[in-house]
């Protein structure tokens, strides 16, 4: 074990962050840290390094090992560089270098036992050096930076014109060059692009120390992990497994809890209803019998009923309107920025009811292209049309529609002014404001509150074309789940960029991949972009670039590209028909699979009530009730096992 809290306490003021909260991390254990915004995830990581003291309990590192911690927020010192920043990680190793070569000139004018020792420090130092990987020092340097995201031409920028987000992005590579015993990092995967976060994945996977994570990616914490560590109400609680295997074992341990909760509470009203009955015949061996079960009633260890879950916000967005089957169509769209081209000579369209995510490295220009697409920003040539009575809802991930200087109930009733006092204070008791929240200023609230206030304007457009700009940015994971829900329920149609793999593969039916200025058209989710992205970017390699028509075309290598220039995932050429009957396909797979899921559900719970029913008097009292039911619960039975067969091909 190389990390243990024991009985952890922390309060601020009457609220509770934890509650004599304890668990453990062992040497070179992958484990994340859980739980909605606010549950204390942070403050635990503060403690635990000794920022924020604890009001009571234990923090314990193993004697002689090392600890190293990213926080969400970075300042490095100035005047630095990126290279010299996570160069300073490996100091040690760079001192050693110059050393050894101080003595390699001092060699040459040594004799005798002077020359004997410096040549045994020599030794020394060259093995030492050697264990410690000196002579790949500056490779590893160069393949973390290029890992996290930086090019070659960056490596000599200064620190201070960076980002917030290249700090940390530079912050984190100097503490993973560090090598501490156990890492402790806060949202590491913020400010990444998808490449960086799948190499971070295989980096923390390999780790030879421990790690500890705060993290709202499923998708990174599925495939890092191996424990789940969760603060829920004060409570902290330990899951073996990943973020897929947590979820599922908690909510089989509530919905366990909770049931003998009930049978319980059931128990006791059965008991105290016999125990009156007993006591209304005012019989002396009635009395002693309700006064003998009375004491054992009393005998009884109550069972805790389950906390209720956080308070969740709850919506659904409705088109107003359905939109012409053409939403958007863009033609020869081009963009540079400082001189470097973003996108160039792109051309796709978009037709009703699909679900588009735009992926790509940071700096490709997605932003940029939904913000042209909004009129926020002009392109530099080409065009995009909408089509007939198509609406754009639009959210900004850095929240330029709220205004700072308003309240929260002055930007929705100023943005909606036909809605009445009751329905603004309805809707924003949906996204989790109730109350005197409502009349905090915008620019008072976290990221994460400023989310929800995005997302109520956004349902209240009533849009029937949502473009979405990073919509999971600073949601918790019940937020987010929240958030699938209410677009995979969502009639209208879809374009958004996410560096959120789960996200993606939960709500995309289609991704457009920026890169190399243009698009690459994948026809599936996240999961089917993976399967399809190798062969694609190999053959698509060989595809000329719009500058020079003259080339020759590639041998088909499973790449087509559609009337607008887009490359395609498919095997073969697809036509607008071809894909409408593939998304057709899988809208109807979907809809089969929900249906299938409710007649489970529907069965499921009747053969609940039927147990149930078989315990009461009245009915095992009577065989022929019984064999009814026995009957009735035999068949639902059997369907119940053709479903599972049915769920399982559709699931596939």
């Amino acid at each position: 074990m190389i990390l243990a809290c024991h009985n952890i306490t922390k309060s601020f003021g009457e609220r509770v962050i934890v509650r004599q909260g304890s668990f453990h991390i062992e040497e070179r254990e992958k484990a994340a840290l859980v739980g909605v915004n606010g549950a204390g995830k942070t403050t635990m990581l503060k403690m635990i390094i000794g920022e924020e003291p604890a009001d009571g309990g234990e923090v314990t590192l193993a004697k002689g090992k090392t600890l190293g911690y990213l926080a969400q927020h970075q300042n490095l010192l100035p005047g630095g560089t990126v290279y010299g920043e996570l160069r300073s990680a490996r100091a040690d190793i760079f001192e050693m270098e110059q050393r050894i070569r101080a003595i390699e000139i001092e060699l040459k004018s040594l004799s005798g036992a002077e020359l004997e020792a410096r040549l045994e420090t020599y030794n020394r130092l060259q093995s030492e050096y050697e264990a410690k990987n000196g002579y790949a020092c500056e490779s590893e340097i160069t393949g973390v930076l290029k890992g996290l995201g930086f090019q070659e031409e960056d490596f000599s920028k200064k620190t201070d014109t960076l980002s917030g987000g290249q700090k940390t992005r530079v912050a984190l590579g100097r503490l993973l060059l560090t090598s501490p015993d156990i890492l402790l990092l806060d949202e590491p995967t913020n400010h990444l692009d998808l490449n960086s976060i799948a190499w971070l994945e295989n980096y923390l996977t390999g780790y030879p120390g421990a790690v500890f994570i705060v993290s709202h990616d499923r998708y990174f914490l599925n495939r890092v992990v191996t424990k789940v560590v969760e603060i829920e109400n004060g409570e902290v609680r330990m899951y073996q497994g990943n973020y897929k295997d947590y979820s599922v074992k908690k909510q089989q341990i509530r919905d366990a809890r909770l049931k003998e909760y009930f049978n319980q509470q059931r128990e006791i009203r059965h008991q105290q209803a016999v125990i009156d009955k007993l006591k209304s015949f005012n019989r002396e061996k009635s009395i002693r019998r309700a006064e003998s079960r009375e004491k054992m009633l009393e005998k009884i260890k109550p069972v805790e009923k389950p906390a209720d879950a956080a308070p969740e916000m709850h919506f659904k967005l409705e088109p107003s309107c359905v939109s012409g089957n053409d939403v958007l169509t863009v033609e020869h769209l081009s963009k540079q920025y400082d001189g470097r081209a973003l996108f160039h000579d792109v051309s796709f369209e978009i037709r009703r009811g699909e679900h588009v995510a735009i992926i790509g490295d940071n700096g490709t220009g997605k932003t940029t292209l939904l913000k042209i697409l909004n009129q926020a920003a002009s392109a530099d040539s080409g065009s995009f049309t909408l089509g007939a009575k198509v609406k754009i809802g639009y959210y900004d991930q850095e929240h330029h529609v709220l205004h700072d200087d308003k309240t929260i109930f002055d930007e929705i009733s100023d943005a909606y002014p036909s809605l009445g006092n009751t329905r603004i204070r309805n809707t924003l008791a949906a996204f989790q404001f109730t109350g005197d929240e409502v009349f905090q200023e915008i620019r008072s609230l976290s990221g994460g509150e400023k989310g929800r206030v995005s997302l109520a304007k956004l349902m209240l457009s009533e849009a029937n074309f949502l473009i979405l700009d990073e919509p999971t940015n600073h949601l918790d994971i019940a937020s987010k789940e929240i958030l699938e829900e209410a677009l995979n329920n969502y009639s209208g149609t879809l374009l958004y960029v996410s560096h959120d793999r789960y996200f993606i593969n939960s709500t995309a039916s289609r991704i457009l991949e920026l890169t190399n200025q243009t698009f690459v058209n994948y026809i599936g989710n996240y999961d089917y972009y993976l399967e399809k992205k190798e062969t694609l970017t190999k053959a698509f390699s060989t595809v000329p670039s719009p500058a020079s028509p003259g080339q020759p075309k590639p041998a088909d290598a499973g790449l087509s590209m559609d009337s607008t220039g887009t490359a395609s995932a498919s095997g073969s050429k697809l036509s607008w028909q071809e894909q409408k009957e593939q998304q057709a396909k899988e809208r109807k797979r979907r809809n089969e699979l929900r249906k299938t899921e409710e007649e489970i559900g529907r069965l499921e719970e009747r053969n609940a009530q039927i147990d149930h029913e078989m315990t009461l008097e009245e009915v095992y009292s009577n065989s022929v009730r019984c064999q009814e039911l026995a009957s009735e619960h035999a068949e639902n039975q059997k369907r119940l096992e053709e479903l599972y067969e049915i769920w399982e091909d559709l699931a596939e």
